[in-house]
């Protein structure tokens, strides 16, 4: 709203701040999520009153999901599409909608608004529908900078090509997306942070019939759990750093600075790859931690359920993850399209630079620097040979393709599966190994911070190299079977390695307990202590059920025994 010329969205807005008004997002309808230029919401311009005019022309083009709006929200900001009093559709456009009355929350005559009901998890959240009949709004609630309408009714805009101004006008979605990134690695910290200290008080077995080990000391938990300590880092890393040139960006496009023309697209890039990675990560980061902690994993005063049902939708809001990588993948597919003509493959954030060199990147085999341990750098070097073999692979993929079908909806959609879908996830890993080995390269070595930092780097690296053998072996990378194994075993001594500071990491990324609030993943080390507590102090644990009657009574056949038997 801040970037709009209307004094009247700059009072909203103000009164946003001072929580007078109470806003939501309204982009989702019901028959259209991903397909953002196929929403059905319509906004037409009335010159006589200088208003819009809203309508939800069917059922299909319901709003919904609409966070806050369920019960509260009395703003909302609309996506429709903008038509012109000469019936011109001019494509999808933000406005501004009053929904309730800020003082009594009733909502306004031509408005239908109300909760979607309950959801897996995340019902703190109240999601709402919303729909239109001949609502109007002033004209100036139309967010103008990408598109205006004149008094008359003749639509203005800056750009010369439509598919722009779309792609501008959606950017603000990069800055959900990069937030996500965010919410999701703090999910997995918590549960890496659950499952690593409840690993180093259980015991259980040992090499002798009195003794028992902390199964922390079991080298198959560590593998399980210690790449998602790992990626944990890294991911927070990233997410902060991403969201920061993301903000730098922002506030160069509303203060008028100085933006390379090359910035938003690999922001969008990166907010789709990395929102999908991160969420993919955490949510199996989640599962793996829970089962690691056994049967008192599964108890919901341990959180894990809770972690689980607020992940899960992550993977699926400001964008599917599988299908928002294909944004990713266009943009890769784009560069390649650049190369043939000529031009230098190079981005603002370096994220795509090692692709203007991807011939003699592609000439290299595997040259470890150690033959007895890898290090991050030689998974960097690894990534940026599979990023750069994908790359031309896929996009020589989609030009076959396009080549076949003469048509280049079919050519992509034909392209994802083994090549476009797995190239966008390689971007995104290539791009947080990137980003993690800088912190790596320049932290202080005192206290042992570099080493750790480095084995947590190598270890994440190596993880999620593993998962492309295939790839890398297919495609003549790896020539021997010697050059997996030494993968396998180097990220087996990292895992070791990391023993010892694992609970001191943990420790640094945990939220105080109050706010994990997870009996196994306090920091008092008590874990049973705690849950025997949990367990004693839960309402009406100790009391008999209200029905007890009815299973101390005998059954009589074909009267009470059905009901007794579905209690039991």
């Amino acid at each position: 709203l801040t970037g709009s010329n209307s004094e009247k969205l700059m009072d909203i807005a103000m009164a946003t701040k001072n929580l007078e008004v109470i806003g939501c997002f309204a982009l989702t309808e019901l028959a259209h999520g991903s397909n953002s230029k196929g929403i059905k919401t319509t906004a037409t311009y009335d010159p006589k009153k200088s208003q819009f005019i809203l309508n939800t022309p069917d059922l299909e083009a319901t709003k919904c999901w609409v966070g806050n709006l369920g019960k509260m929200a009395t703003h909302a900001l609309v996506y429709a599409q903008l038509y012109t009093p000469d019936g011109r559709c001019h494509g999808i456009h933000q406005f501004v909608v009053p929904v309730r009355d800020v003082h009594t929350l009733k909502p306004f005559p031509g408005i239908i608004v109300g909760d979607m009901g309950p959801k897996i998890g995340l019902n703190g959240l109240s999601n709402g529908f919303l729909s239109f009949i001949d609502y109007r709004i002033p004209k100036e609630y139309l967010l103008n900078k990408g598109g205006d309408v004149s008094l008359d009714g003749q639509y203005l805009t800056p750009y010369s090509d439509p598919g722009k101004r779309h792609g501008a006008m959606l950017g603000a979605l990069s800055g959900g997306r990069v937030s996500i990134v965010w919410m999701a690695v703090q999910h997995l910290k918590l549960a890496v942070t659950i499952s690593v200290r409840y690993s180093a008080v259980r015991r259980q077995f040992g090499p002798t019939p009195s003794e028992e080990l902390p199964v922390l000391e079991y080298q198959l938990q560590r593998w399980r759990l210690f790449p998602y300590l790992a990626a944990s880092i890294g991911l927070s890393h990233v997410a902060m750093t991403l969201f920061r040139d993301f903000a730098q960006y922002q506030v160069s496009l509303l203060s008028g600075g100085v933006v390379k023309a090359e910035q938003g697209p690999e922001i969008h890039a990166l907010s789709c790859g990395c929102k999908s990675l991160a969420g993919f990560i955490a949510m199996s980061g989640t599962q793996e931690s829970r089962e690691a902690c056994g049967g008192h994993g599964y108890l919901a005063a341990n959180q894990f359920g809770w972690l689980r049902s607020n992940l899960d939708p992550m993977l699926t809001y400001e964008g599917d993850n599988n299908v928002i990588l294909l944004q990713t993948s266009n943009y890769l597919v784009g560069l390649f399209d650049d190369k043939q003509k000529g031009k230098a493959v190079k981005s603002p954030m370096g994220s795509v630079d090692v692709l203007d060199n991807y011939q003699l990147v592609l000439g290299k085999t595997f040259r470890p620097l150690s033959m007895k341990t890898l290090t991050y750098k030689d998974a960097l070097e690894m990534f940026e040979w599979l990023f750069c073999d994908l790359w031309a692979n896929s996009c020589r993929k989609v030009r076959a393709e396009m080549a076949r079908t003469r048509n280049e909806f079919w050519a992509k959609e034909n392209s994802l599966v083994y090549a476009c879908h797995t190239l966008a996830l390689v971007y995104a890993e290539h791009f947080i190994l990137l980003r993690f080995s800088q912190l790596v390269d320049l932290a202080p070595e005192e206290k042992g911070l570099k080493s750790v930092l480095s084995n947590l780097c190598s270890l994440y690296g190596l993880w999620r190299l593993e998962r492309h053998a295939a790839i890398l072996y297919q495609d003549g990378y790896f020539t021997k079977p010697e050059h997996l194994r030494l993968v396998k075993s180097s990220i087996l001594e990292y895992v070791d390695k990391l023993k010892d500071e694992a609970v001191a990491l943990v420790d640094a990324i945990a939220p105080p307990d109050h706010i994990l609030q997870s009996p196994i993943g306090m920091s008092n080390g008590e874990a049973y202590k705690n849950l025997y507590q949990a367990m004693i102090t839960n309402p009406k644990s100790l009391e008999r059920p209200s029905w007890w009657e009815e299973i101390v009574e005998r059954p009589i056949p074909g009267c009470k025994h059905s009901q007794i038997m579905s209690k039991l």
